[in-house]
């Protein structure tokens, strides 16, 4: 008889669920979108209530599609978006929108924590330096600003530590949240209480901190009747979307490394210590004992988008194919157009707000398919540096899997393979986030009895090897990409001085 795990995805455009078996089979996927909300310039809220609504629409759509998922499933696990941030008052509702992790709002107060915190000190216990994900500058951008609303907040968490507690009435944050807020000393693993107390903020806000797997409670009676769902359910703590995904592709094994082809690029590298470098993020596996180097470039996928939408004005759906094979006849280093992929500044591992997109050699002889074929290069330059950046570090990956939208293009997965001089396994139907956390909470409740077992749900994919004489091209025009970036550098500054 089949047992199920449930696993919950909190994402930026829609909750996503997956409903997996014992048999590591998926049995079930569903989805129910919400929107984002910008009421001003650089701001990025959602409305936790479309969230919980959205959270108990697809449970109850699993429920009804799958006749026995009521009362077989075993155990439940949620991850979202991190490090957002929900407040809620002393009944436990919160108190306003979310402010999602990509909120932009408190610009001046991380410029004012910089000039205050040691930034040498808090890379030593967080592993980063202040920036724009970081919990204190939004948190004082609230008390600076909405006074009333900060007056009421009792409680802070994050997407799916709420949706947990909606789910069990046991506030908790999950590791990973605390990692990525930069409140959170990552080697003692506890917050840094003096520095919040020194900046107003009471850390008896700050719920429990459970490892990823940690059951936080079981399923309320209340949320059982509006799920659909037998009461009592174990629910774990859950898991940061990204990590969750990495280990739904696998990266279980140091030197497992996972490029994701999103909106934004991610890089993700799995290690058996904690090792952090300026130039990248740090975040804890949720496999025990192993951690990740994170990478994020701002600009992936989204090029793309721009460019078929914004430049060309293209609608059709055959328009994908239609470049690949427009691209796929142009050389490699795409006769010696090189773009520089900065278009909305750059995250890791460059941490240069200021730095622009950039298309460089071009001549009347270009077309449009040698533009598509540059942005894909840049993007896997992009890829190229992050690697770089980790071998300086010692680390060399032993294996490279690829996901998201990208992977689903055989040409883009053959560029990388031929700039990385690496194999690449791409999995171009990856369910993502709900299936990892899925596994984790199967994992954590004995469904499943070894890590490697993820890899059974991954049975569709595609090698790719590199190609000899395109690594030689590549080479070179990689230097000049990275060389590009150095140079025009002063430039970068002082356009954004005038604009």
């Amino acid at each position: 008889m089949n047992r199920y795990a449930l696993g919950i995805d909190i994402g930026t455009t829609s909750v996503k669920a997956i409903l997996i078996s014992d048999r590591q089979e998926i049995v079930y996927e569903t989805s129910a979108a919400h929107d984002l909300i910008s009421e001003h310039i650089g701001w990025a809220e959602e409305r936790t209530e479309d969230w919980w609504n959205n959270t108990i629409t697809v449970i109850r759509r699993i429920v009804e599609e799958v006749p026995d998922a009521a009362s077989r499933i075993d155990v439940i696990g949620v991850s979202g978006m991190v490090p957002a941030i929900v407040l809620l008052d002393k009944n436990g509702r919160p108190v306003r929108n979310s402010i999602q992790q990509n909120d932009a709002r408190s610009v001046k107060e991380i410029e004012w924590l910089k000039q205050r915190i040691d930034q040498q000190q808090l890379f030593q216990a967080t592993g980063g330096y202040t920036n724009q994900q970081h919990v204190l500058p939004r948190l004082l951008w609230l008390k600076a600003n909405e006074p009333e609303t900060w007056n009421k907040s009792v409680t802070i968490m994050g997407s799916y530590d709420y949706i947990t507690y909606k789910l069990t009435d046991t506030p908790s944050i999950e590791v990973n949240w605390a990692v990525e807020s930069g409140l959170y000393d990552i080697y003692s693993q506890a917050w840094l209480t003096e520095q919040m107390k020194s900046y107003g903020i009471n850390p008896s806000m700050f719920p429990k901190v459970r490892l990823s797997g940690d059951i936080v409670g079981t399923l309320t009676k209340e949320a059982a009747t509006l799920t659909g769902l037998a009461k009592d359910i174990p629910i774990v703590a859950g898991s940061a979307d990204h990590v969750a995904s990495t280990l739904a592709a696998g990266i279980v094994d140091e030197g497992d490394l996972l490029i994701k082809f999103g909106g934004a690029g991610d890089i993700l590298y799995c290690t058996n210590e904690v090792r952090t470098t300026p130039e990248l993020f740090y975040d804890r596996h949720v496999v025990p004992d192993k951690h990740l180097m994170n990478g994020c470039m701002s600009s992936s996928g989204s090029l793309v988008k721009w460019y078929i939408k914004d430049i060309l004005n293209e609608q059709s759906d055959d328009i994908f194919k239609e470049l690949d094979a427009a691209a796929e006849k142009t050389r490699p280093g795409s006769d010696g157009l090189i773009i520089l992929p900065y278009f909305l500044g750059e995250k890791t591992p460059l941490f240069d707000p200021e730095a622009r997109g950039v298309l460089f050699g071009l001549t009347l002889s270009h077309g449009r398919g040698h533009i598509f074929r540059a942005i894909l290069e840049a993007v896997i330059y992009g890829f190229r540096h992050h690697v770089e950046v980790l071998a300086q570090q010692g680390y060399h990956p032993k294996r490279i899997f690829a996901t998201n939208g990208g992977a689903k293009s055989k040409f883009w997965c053959q560029i990388a393979a031929d700039v990385l001089k690496s194999e690449i396994r791409s999995f171009p139907s990856h369910p993502g986030s709900a299936l990892g956390v899925a596994f984790l909470a199967g994992i954590s409740t004995g469904l499943f009895s070894d890590w490697s077992q993820i890899h059974g749900f991954l049975n569709q994919y595609r090698d790719f090897k590199p190609i000899p004489s395109h690594m030689d091209v590549y080479d070179k025009t990689y230097q000049i990409y990275r060389d590009l970036y150095r140079q025009l550098l002063p430039s970068f500054h002082d356009v954004n001085q005038i604009y």
